[in-house]
């Protein structure tokens, strides 16, 4: 491996591990994001003003837990319309991995590709090994404050945990 090469890699690893940091709390203002869907549509967090958020944030596209987490929040999303209350997910792949990943799966939501790593690392979930989002959820209020943080998240029942403390909030 080149000496060039040798340093890329090493300041790589250091980039990610700096973004790591950031770990917005319960009772913080939830950070902003900028970043596009699988179909190429802008979203940040100024566009959900005023409503209830759940973001949640999932390792890679298309893989078994993913696919089960995704597939949760699909077959319940009108449990989550009926109470008025926006799904985003968000993970470092593609544009072009989460439209195949949505399309396959018919999801009803925005998967926002976090191909730069910027949005995982601000909101805390970004892992050191992999560099690919850690599964965990935020709970973001109408006044875009984090409400709820779930830092252990298990595919099959995170919908049915998330929309229970949704409605005691409410």
């Amino acid at each position: 491996m080149s000496v060039l090469k040798k340093i890329i890699q090493i300041f790589s690893l250091i980039s990610i591990n700096t973004m790591a940091i950031a770990n917005p709390q319960v009772g913080d203002r939830a950070p902003d994001f900028n970043l596009l869907d699988q179909n190429s549509k802008n979203h940040s967090l100024s566009d959900y003003e005023g409503k209830w958020l759940v973001v949640f944030f999932y390792p890679k596209a298309g893989t078994p837990g993913c696919t089960t987490e995704v597939c949760e929040f699909r077959d319940n999303i009108f449990s989550f319309d009926d109470i008025g209350v926006n799904l985003v997910g968000v993970s470092v792949d593609s544009v072009k991995s989460q439209k195949e990943f949505s399309d396959k799966y018919h999801l009803p939501f925005p998967l926002l590709s976090d191909s730069k790593k910027e949005m995982a690392g601000i909101y805390g979930v970004l892992g050191k090994v992999f560099g690919v989002a850690s599964r965990q959820s935020f709970i973001i209020n109408p006044d875009g404050v984090i409400a709820k943080h779930y830092q252990k998240v298990s595919p099959s029942t995170h919908t049915e945990e998330v929309l229970e403390d949704l409605k005691s909030m409410m």
